[in-house]
This record gives structure tokens, sequence and C-alpha cells, in this order.
């Protein structure tokens, strides 16, 4: 067991600093004695009850795991938080922020080795730039009407990209469901419904040799994704009063979303590379004015949009894309396999009763 995704001399300067960003991508493990991780959790990471000395990144391997929350260290004294979210002004200057987003952004993907690399790609503004930039294949998955195959088949002719499709059907959904749960520790529908076409893409790129898979996880949280955001202070599903305050918010959501991603992905054999969520890129989205989140006209992760035009034409920079468990259509059709299971809606979370029907009829 060792500390991943940074050094340790990296780490005991954060602590030293109290640097919630000091230049990685995010780690966890152990230094000096001591359990840490990263402020927004892009490693999991979790420790026998009552025993920091024993630990694992994967709670499959621990008897009575406890998770250590991002941005905290645990000792022998406890569980202590040493690490909070910078809340800088914002950038007065709107073209300096968007230039510091297309810096931050460009050095990042520089810095990808892409060996054993390929790209998670739907056809969105995130994807479509890792796709533009890192020389690596793209994979792309859904059910065979869905908006995400289609979108990522024109966005890879526009970018003449090494495209291959994932095709769901049913079957494979099914099969995926129960180890899908395990591996993420989840069976509500939200997250296993994002986990699925995640974890069969995976599956399909690492049969092919991939060990590396690049994801814009982050973005969305990052740069005003979320309708909800843009809905600020309005919208009921967000308690701020501004769109900067609403961004913060969902910015507390990605640990718990990220261990989901992570644990997936690696029970399907590849390791995730999330560069939209290096610190320099947290750092120059955390400077962004609101209105370079979300306009007044309601556009959404403007600064991101701007910012990709260098690499992408327009037509990909400002292409609205649904989420993956919508765009693959693995929600609707998870839905229709615990129907057709017997599940019925109107009994109240009939999807996690399928999830946790499918494990149980796997077990052994």
């Amino acid at each position: 067991m060792r500390l991943t995704g940074a050094d340790p001399a990296t780490v005991r300067r954060a602590l030293s600093d109290s640097d919630p960003l000091p230049g990685t991508a995010g780690f966890a493990g152990a230094v000096d004695g001591r359990l840490v991780r990263d402020i927004l959790g892009r490693q999991p990471l979790f420790a026998e009850a009552d025993d920091h000395t024993t630990w694992s990144q994967d709670p499959r391997h621990l008897d009575r795991p406890e998770r250590v929350p991002a941005g905290h260290v645990r000792d022998a004294s406890g569980t202590d938080r040493v690490w909070r979210l910078p809340e800088p002004e914002p950038t007065d200057d709107a073209e300096e922020a968007v230039a510091a987003v297309r810096s931050a952004i460009d050095r990042s993907l520089s810095a990808v080795d892409t060996a054993g690399l390929a790209v998670a790609f739907s056809g969105g503004v995130d994807s479509a730039l890792l796709g533009a930039r890192l020389d690596a294949p793209a994979y792309a998955v859904g059910f065979p009407d869905s908006h995400d195959l289609g979108a990522a088949q024109s966005a890879a002719a526009h970018l003449d990209l090494d495209l291959r499709t994932v095709e769901l059907d049913h079957e494979r959904l099914a099969d995926a469901v129960p180890r899908v749960a395990r591996a993420t520790g989840r069976t509500n529908a939200m997250d296993v419904g994002i986990a699925l076409p995640l974890f069969v893409l995976a599956e399909r790129a690492s049969a092919d040799g991939v060990k590396r898979l690049a994801l814009g996880q982050g973005a969305d949280e990052l740069f005003g994704g979320y309708a909800k955001v843009a809905g600020a202070p309005t919208d009921p599903r967000v308690e701020a009063e501004t769109v900067r305050g609403a961004r913060r918010e969902l910015l507390g959501t990605l640990p718990d979303q990220l261990e989901r991603d992570v644990l997936g992905l690696r029970a399907a054999g590849v390791e995730p590379a999330t560069p939209l969520l290096h610190d320099r890129v947290i750092r120059a989205a955390l400077a962004l004015p609101g209105e370079l989140l979300v306009t007044d006209r309601g556009d959404r992760k403007w600064a991101l949009r701007l910012a990709a035009r260098d690499a992408l034409p327009d037509r990909l920079a400002f292409r609205e894309k649904k989420a993956v468990q919508y765009g693959s259509l693995a929600a609707r059709e998870l839905d229709r396999l615990a129907r057709k299971a017997g599940f019925k809606r109107h009994a109240g979370d009939h999807v996690r009763q399928y999830v946790e029907h499918r494990v149980a009829e796997t077990d052994g």
C-alpha cells in the first residue's frame, strides 16, 4: 500500500502550508503514518474501522471499511479536516479569466501520458476537448438509437478521431448490473445508471489493451454545467443565493461521484485520468465570475466553451449534451429491465429493488 497521485514531499508541503491545491490531479494514501485524501476526493480512500493503519482504496478489501472524507487526515487521534477549497474573489477581466482557464487546460492536457490511453467520448465539449488534444483512440457507448452515439459519431467525424463504438443491449446491461453494484457499493438508480455505461465502455477498452481512460469528469461541477446552478437562487435543488455559490455546492458532491466512478472503472480494468480536474484547472475555474459560468441568457459552462474555441469548431464548443445516463439511454433501459423483471414503478424504488435482486441472484 502506498500514496497514489502525488509524491510524499508534495503532500507534506500541502499539509505544512494548508494548501488544498498543491499542483496534483488528486491523491490518497499514507504519509508519515497518517492517511490523507485530497480536497475533492479524486482518489477513494477507506480505513478499517478503529484502525488507521489498515487501509485500502477499495472498500471490498476491508472487513469494516470507513470512508476517509476528502480534504481530511486520519491518524491515531481521529479524522480531521485539514484543507478547504479556496474562495477567491472573481476575476474582473473576463478575457483574462477565460485565458487563465484556457492556459490551465492546455497545460493539464499537455502533461497527459498517452501511452495505453483512450478517451471516453460522447461528443460534448468536455470529451471533445480531450479527443482533440490527446493522441488516443476514442470510445463511445450507448444504445443504438441513443443521443450519445449519434453525437459522438458526428463529433469524431469533425475531429477526424479513431472512434470505437460500444453498443448496449438489455443482455449486456443486465450482466453488468451486479458487477457495477458490487464494485461501487451502490444500488440506487442514479448511481447505477451513471456507472453502467462507463463500466461497459471501460471493459471493452480494457479488452482492447487500454490501460487508462481519460474522462471529462468535473467539468460540469467546476464550470456551471447544471441547470440547478443556472437556476440559483430560485431553483429549490440548491440553497445558494448566487450562481457561484451554487457551483460551490455542486463541487461538494464530487468526492462521492468520483469515488463511484473510480471504483467502477478500476473494476472494469482501467485506471481513470481526469485532466479537467487538475489543481491548476480548479484554481482557474474558482476565480471565474458568475456570468462566465452561466450567462444572463442561461448559457452554461460559458468560460469553458470560450476557452475551447482554440481547439474545437464552434459547433462542438457550444454543443449541449445530456448526462451520460440519459444520453446513452442506460437509465431508461435500466428502468425497463426492472419492470420486465416484475418490479413495478408504483411500488417505489423499483430500480434499486431490481439491482439488489440481480446482486443476490448472482452471488456465489
